[in-house]
């Protein structure tokens, strides 16, 4: 097990199984089953935020260009000493809006250039996009003229909306590395997917808390 898991890796189910090897590999098949279950959930999940974000911000952007043809407007820059952080000089200003401009082009020149459909290039980005749209430096240029359009009234961006967003990208960030999922709250992390969802769209909330499998894989663990 060892030459295809590594020796660090099977360490962490084996602590889990008590030094069992059939139960730690047991728990490794498990670790899998639970990323799919994940996976499902915020596939669902993503797709109706990213739409619920680009009708909203269709919606409401001033125009005359679609919102997906304007990076600078989205994402003017934004010098803050923020950006220096962990570098030589964590004094400096840094366009701290210049990484999620760069990916807006970047989907733009990927989704066909200049003559790119707008659907087409909101399907280019990824979670790690459109999760920090809703943090507190998006919050007086995106989050109140347009992005809370996507929510009913009264949504807190912090409380109800990134706060989740938050821990469900740190835990598609594990499973997408593979890494183990047993010290995660599964069922805590299906109810920020539920109840994100629900303030989307009631009915993609019902149907994830339907069809979800991570209930089962909880009860399923060895």
């Amino acid at each position: 097990m060892e030459d295809w898991l590594s020796a660090a890796r099977l360490a962490t189910y084996l602590a889990a199984a008590n030094g069992s090897r059939p139960k730690a590999l047991a728990l490794y098949e498990w670790n899998i089953r639970a990323a799919s279950a994940i996976q499902q959930d915020l596939c669902h999940l993503e797709i109706g935020l990213r739409n619920a974000y680009d009708t909203a911000l269709r919606a409401h952007w001033p125009g005359p260009a679609d919102w997906t043809e304007d990076p600078i407007g989205v994402f003017p820059p934004q010098p803050s000493t923020r950006g220096g952080k962990g570098t030589a000089n964590p004094k400096a200003k840094v366009d701290v809006n210049a990484t999620p401009r760069a990916l807006l082009v970047k989907a733009r020149q990927d989704a066909g250039g200049s003559t790119a459909q707008p659907g087409k290039v909101v399907a280019e980005l990824s979670l790690g996009f459109w999760r920090y749209l809703s943090i507190k430096r998006h919050e007086k240029h995106l989050w109140v003229p347009y992005l809370h359009h996507a929510f009913p009234t009264g949504t807190d961006r912090s409380r109800d909306v990134d706060s989740r967003i938050f821990r469900l990208h740190t835990v598609r960030n594990r499973v997408a590395h593979h890494e183990p999922l047993l010290g995660v709250n599964l069922l805590a992390r299906l109810g920020d997917i539920v109840d994100l969802a629900k303030l989307i769209n009631p009915d993609l909330g019902m149907y994830i808390d339907n069809t979800t499998q991570i209930r089962q894989v909880v009860v399923d663990r060895p």
